[in-house]
């Protein structure tokens, strides 16, 4: 992916990141926010966006670097392993290893006595986004990228969210959850378009400057044929 592509993805991703928590974090918090609303606190609404889309923009660079971290860890796998196959096989494994962390980890340390079913809601819904997603990817690429996809959607967002997990804070559970998940599932689609676009560029330059070179060689040979 020529720097160009790179860069786009980057900023598209940033942007996409601070919109997202921008309108997610009014949610959470609606009972506080709603008083700004009724009253039409224009400066006050606008302040609180602005502060939680830059705070998007964080969960954004947390997302591309997981991202990136993912794309090397995912080569490494494969030259270990030698089989495509196999190191699905392995990331199935993590999948669901991770997926039961989840729910029995946070079960045990933050339950004061509610059933294990009421911690099963955050893992069914990234499970879920994550299946839509690596089916999509599936869909745009072959079979074989629907786990690497599976296993980035889950596994890697999860890993992202740990900071806030650990407090167990529900709104700020919420704030940074769905521009992770926004974040990770459009580098995931967006990636081979990108790759595609680099790819036609660096052909249509290559074709330029063969064209280029083949007029500078025709305008020499004339000139030679003049000057005899």
């Amino acid at each position: 992916m020529n720097s160009r592509n790179i860069v786009r993805l980057f900023l598209s991703t940033l942007l996409i990141g601070g919109l997202t928590a921008g309108i997610v974090g009014f949610i959470p918090r609606w009972s506080y926010f709603q008083p700004m609303f009724t009253s039409l606190q224009l400066g006050e609404i606008f302040s609180s966006f602005t502060w939680m889309v830059g705070v998007g923009l964080i969960f954004s660079l947390i997302s591309q670097a997981g991202y990136f971290a993912y794309l090397t860890v995912h080569r490494f796998g494969l030259g270990i392993f030698n089989s495509v196959s196999l190191w699905n096989a392995v990331q199935v494994v993590f999948i669901i290893f991770v997926m039961f962390d989840l729910v029995y980890l946070r079960f045990i340390t933050f339950s004061k006595g509610e059933g294990l079913v009421s911690y099963l809601g955050w893992a069914v819904l990234i499970l879920l986004i994550g299946l839509i997603t690596a089916y999509l990817k599936m869909k745009q690429t072959n079979k074989q990228a629907f786990v690497p996809a599976l296993f980035f959607m889950t596994v890697v967002t999860i890993l992202e969210w740990v900071p806030v997990l650990r407090s167990n804070n529900e709104s700020w559970m919420y704030f940074m959850l769905f521009p992770l998940l926004a974040c990770n599932a459009y580098q995931l689609l967006i990636l081979n378009k990108l790759i595609a676009n680099s790819r036609k560029e660096l052909s249509e330059k290559r074709v330029g400057g063969n064209g280029s070179r083949a007029v500078k060689q025709k305008t020499n040979g004339n000139s030679k044929a003049v000057l005899k």
